[in-house]
């Protein structure tokens, strides 16, 4: 039996936040592999900036990190809007039969779980595996990742500086050879 971290998010674009996250899950040795999920269309109106095919090819060049222990998923643009990590998990399930999952977050988003569809549900189908934040509400944990934020990213791109130390290198590469964020 596999158990996977489910790693979601807009990744516009995935950055140095994701992929720490996404490293921390594999190395604590709570989960086997990943599996990166962006969303197709995020359930509380926040809007992406690249169109869902361009957030899956980062998404897959963020899973470069982890060869062999990552993939990136499109199972929220099959499943339709808007996407539910409930409704994801449970569609996973049918798909992985006899997997376990386990929700990779940051701190930050504890804050946030009240608005979440099934919440509770959630928690049962994939535990949290909570990793702290910088700048984030709560109590203290035993890694803090950086508050890298890919709004920033945008704002550097589309401002023509430097991001370099805040994208992975090969996002980076699909970045430019997509021509986003300018």
């Amino acid at each position: 039996m596999t158990t996977w971290g489910l790693l979601g998010g807009s990744f516009d674009p995935p950055h140095m936040g994701h992929l720490l996250l996404g490293s921390w899950a594999l190395a604590t040795g709570s989960v086997d592999g990943l599996l990166v999920v962006p969303c197709h269309v995020h359930a509380l109106n926040k809007r992406a900036t690249a169109p869902f095919a361009d957030r899956l090819a980062m998404t897959a060049a963020l899973c470069q990190a982890w060869p062999g222990r990552a993939e990136a998923s499109d199972i929220e643009a099959r499943l339709g809007d808007p996407s539910r990590t409930l409704r994801t998990l449970r569609a996973l399930g049918h798909e992985r039969p006899g997997d376990r999952f386990r929700l990779v977050v940051g701190q930050d988003i504890l804050a946030e779980t009240h608005l979440w569809h099934g919440w509770d549900e959630v928690v049962e189908a994939a535990p949290p595996l909570v990793a702290g934040r910088r700048g984030a509400p709560g109590p203290s944990r035993d890694i803090a990742l950086p508050e890298v934020s890919s709004t920033e990213v945008r704002r550097r791109l589309a401002a023509g500086e430097d991001a370099s130390a805040l994208l992975p290198a090969p996002v980076a590469r699909v970045v430019a050879a997509r021509g986003l964020y300018r």
